[in-house]
């Protein structure tokens, strides 16, 4: 920056206040001196202005003289009391006297406040403390503006005097601010500043946001070198918090994206890319971390939701629907989904395409390749450090950073897909109707408002845990953090509802909510609950697909297709064979549902949608996004609880009922999915290994009772868009009444594997349908624990979780 630069920018009106801090890189012992030099350059600097543009300077003396005399005279009391005692102790100390001395009582008193204690002090006084401060400068220089513009030349704490600069402007009537310097930035203050060692840099603070007037933005080539186990999941890479704040594992996993795409030729150079996550904790510092990494990689403009947040269904959202859709070329999801945050859980990054959906194998395959060599770094290690507590535009040099509103783009898309007017209605009704939705702490609470309270009409009654937390909730929650809506974790709203944690219902007669409903850490996973009454996700998924045409108005012209992941029972099968569509039996991840949506779109095939699609992992969704979406499922259900519900003064028709009505038309498909956690990775893989050699062969012996075996196969996946081939999807044991076992390795652990054992029994209509579920498929459990050896192999007599 050239004294040009701000010659000119005040000449235009771009500054009305400015605050020039002297770049000082060594210790000086007279303050003094250094003021004076530094204020007869900022007089040469200006000394080409003439009115109308008239200038007043202050002294570099007089700011820190009337600061710091204010600082150690006496203190607000808004502080606390212990900060306040930190602060009295460290003045009356030696250590302060010497470094005043030295470096002159400005600098010393910034080291105090470099510490936590001082920071936190420093926010909880700072409005108080330069309210006066600023009105005893002003009052320095006649009580009133001498000139149209104030110029401050400090040096020393740059929060501090930028902080000053701000009140000062304040009491002058002057709503825009620069601040010249390089300076640093408080986080919760008014004021955003900005650091960069051995520049002079400035940036125009307005109500609209912040615009970096100069701003260094060319890359540097950082060295790194390969962190081993960063191959990607099904739902990207996740590890433990800690790992992830290693040096450089984020930084590595995400240049190896960015080379990945430049092998695919992906529109980065000038693009659009979305960047957000879930809220656990280290999110706002990932964020920046990819935005240094995405400028120098080319990108233009990003697209942040307000606080780091969007959920994972609304990244799909703003993919396809903001400005129009398709504007982005991806986005960076931070989420590790329903695993447990904070800073000794977990994390995870995704990366989503330009569809909205997760990234093919083909691509997260380039990027675990790129992390086994990636040897530099390509950052803007300049690049300001972005405000995301308000929604904003942030314009720095030629790039563009949008914060907001997480909610917009998918709750207006929601409205389109569903006749918000009569969910209104519902919930409104003369005859009552009451529901809990419970968002565990996770980014659903920012939608649970939106929808519920503000388009519905609903109580805030209604919503439990709608406040997004970065533990959610930490271990003395009642989900203990774990934000996974099932049986076990959702405690608080499975007690509400009437429900024990095995899915029985409670022996009082309470009264209890007529719906329930719960989301996971990122949105994207759902719960489905009836008074006393719990839906099976498998359930869930046929039911709303045979309903969909005529109760959601998305599917008014009737569905031309719908999905299960292979786990999943085979009560949608029944349904899609009833309405003549094709059902897909694909593998576990949401890309493979993501082809079928687009088999027309983008592949010229043939047009499945509207298409609807659903995992056992209570995951349900339709191609309006490319990606399950937990709040839509729910709407789905209120929407078929409205349709069977017109009249507002008859007795409520339920979840329950609804449910044993479907299974009276189709029969039941009892379900129940143990899971093994935790086990050590080299036993669960040597008994996949043994069962998918020979799945008939590990059934010699073993008493099959009422069972037949039909086949016993490794599950392997032909798409039929793309062509493309999955193999060793899970290992299937098939009965010839239509019962099922399957055996899956998990991707979605941090910790060893998570063998799941997939249980299935069908009953026809004509059946017992009001049976327990765990005792009904108990029988094919031993079945399953015999012929895998699984208590010999893991050396793990019970699951950890039954679903």
């Amino acid at each position: 920056m050239t004294a040009g630069q701000v010659i000119s920018w005040i000449k235009t009106g771009k500054i009305s206040l400015a605050l020039i801090r002297h770049s000082h890189t060594e210790a000086s012992s007279d303050l003094s001196e250094r003021g004076k030099a530094f204020c007869q350059v900022s007089q040469s600097w200006f000394s080409a202005l003439c009115t109308p543009c008239s200038l007043a300077i202050i002294s570099p003396e007089e700011c820190t003289k009337q600061t710091c005399e204010f600082m150690t005279s006496g203190l607000s009391p808004r502080p606390q009391v212990e900060t306040q005692s930190a602060l009295s102790e460290f003045l009356a100390n030696e250590e302060f006297a010497k470094m005043s001395s030295e470096l002159g009582p400005v600098q010393a008193l910034s080291s105090f406040f470099e510490r936590p204690e001082g920071k936190e002090l420093l926010l909880g006084c700072a409005e108080s403390i330069f309210e006066k401060v600023a009105e005893s400068i002003v009052q320095h220089m006649g009580g009133t503006a001498p000139a149209e513009h104030v110029v401050v030349p400090v040096f020393g704490h740059a929060v501090l005097h930028a902080v000053l600069a701000y009140h000062i402007g304040v009491l002058l009537g002057i709503t825009e601010k620069v601040m010249v310097g390089p300076t640093s930035r408080a986080e919760g203050l008014d004021v955003a500043l900005y650091t960069v060692q051995g520049h002079t840099e400035a940036f125009l603070v307005t109500r609209r946001g912040v615009r970096f007037l100069a701003c260094p933005l060319e890359s540097k080539l950082l060295p790194t070198a390969p962190i081993a186990g960063q191959k990607p999941g099904t739902s990207g890479l996740r590890k433990k918090t800690k790992v992830f704040m290693g040096k450089n594992y984020l930084a590595n996993f995400v240049q190896s994206t960015f080379d990945a795409l430049a092998q695919t030729n992906a529109p980065v150079q000038g693009g659009t890319l979305v960047v957000s996550g879930d809220g656990r904790f280290y999110n706002p510092q990932a964020i920046q971390i990819i935005l240094q990494i995405a400028v120098a990689a080319g990108v233009k403009r990003i697209w942040v939701g307000k606080d780091g947040l969007l959920s994972t269904p609304a990244v799909s959202a703003v993919i396809r629907e903001r400005e129009g859709g398709f504007k982005p070329f991806g986005a960076f999801i931070l989420t590790a989904s329903h695993n447990p945050g904070g800073i000794t859980e977990d994390f995870g990054i995704k990366y989503n395409c330009e569809n909205g959906g997760p990234a093919p194998e083909s691509l997260t395959n380039a990027i675990h390749k790129n992390t086994e060599t990636i040897q530099q770094l390509h950052m803007a290690a300049q690049f300001p450090t972005i405000s995301l507590s308000q929604a904003a535009t942030h314009t720095i040099g030629d790039v563009t950073v949008e914060v907001f509103d997480a909610t917009e783009d998918h709750v207006s898309l929601l409205q389109k897909v569903f006749a918000m007017d009569k969910l209104k209605a519902l919930i409104g009704r003369e005859g009552g109707f009451s529901f809990k939705y419970d968002s565990m702490s996770g980014v659903q609470g920012v939608y649970a408002r939106r929808v519920f309270l503000e388009l519905l009409g609903a109580d805030d009654w209604s919503l439990l845990n709608a406040t997004p937390k970065e533990d959610f909730g930490g271990p003395k929650s009642a989900s203990h953090g774990h934000a996974d809506p099932n049986l076990k974790n959702a405690v608080e709203l499975i007690q509400a509802m009437g429900i024990k944690s095995d899915g029985r219902k409670v022996e009082n007669s309470g009264p209890f909510p007529d719906f329930g409903a719960a989301a996971d850490g990122d949105a994207d996973r759902n719960m489905i609950c009836g008074t006393k009454f719990f839906v099976t996700p498998s359930d869930s998924v046929a039911i709303i697909t045979r309903f969909a045409q005529d109760c959601i108005p998305f599917f008014a012209g009737g569905l031309k297709g719908c999905a299960r992941s292979m786990p999943t029972s085979c009560a949608l099968d029944r349904v899609a064979k009833d309405l003549n569509v094709p059902c897909f039996e694909v593998p576990t991840g949401w890309k493979f549902f993501g082809n079928l949506m687009d088999s027309a779109s983008t592949y010229g095939k043939t047009d499945y949608t509207p298409f609807i699609c659903g995992e056992e992992s209570f995951g349900t969704g339709s191609n309006h996004v490319r990606e399950k979406d937990g709040m839509w499922a729910v709407l789905a259900w209120l929407s078929i609880l409205a349709h069977h519900n017109p009249d507002p003064a008859a007795e409520l028709v339920g979840v329950e009922d609804i449910v044993t009505e479907h299974w009276k038309k189709y029969g039941r498909n009892y379900y129940v999915r143990y899971d093994y956690e935790g086990v050590e990775k080299a036993a669960a893989e040597e008994m996949m290994a043994r069962m998918a050699a020979d799945g008939r062969a590990c059934c010699d012996g073993v008493d099959l009772g009422n069972f037949e075996l039909a086949t016993a196969d490794m599950f392997e996946y032909h798409d039929p868009v793309d062509g493309s081939v999955s193999k060793n999807q899970g290992i299937r044991f098939i009965f010839t009444d239509g019962s099922r076992i399957v055996f899956r390795l998990s991707g979605t652990g941090v910790d060893g594997a998570t063998i799941r054992l997939y249980l299935e029994k069908y009953v026809d209509p004509t059946g017992s349908l009001d049976m327990y579920a765990p005792e009904v498929v108990r029988p094919l459990a031993e079945i399953a624990l015999k012929l895998s050896l699984l208590a010999e192999k893991t050396g793990r007599d019970e699951p950890s979780v039954i679903t």
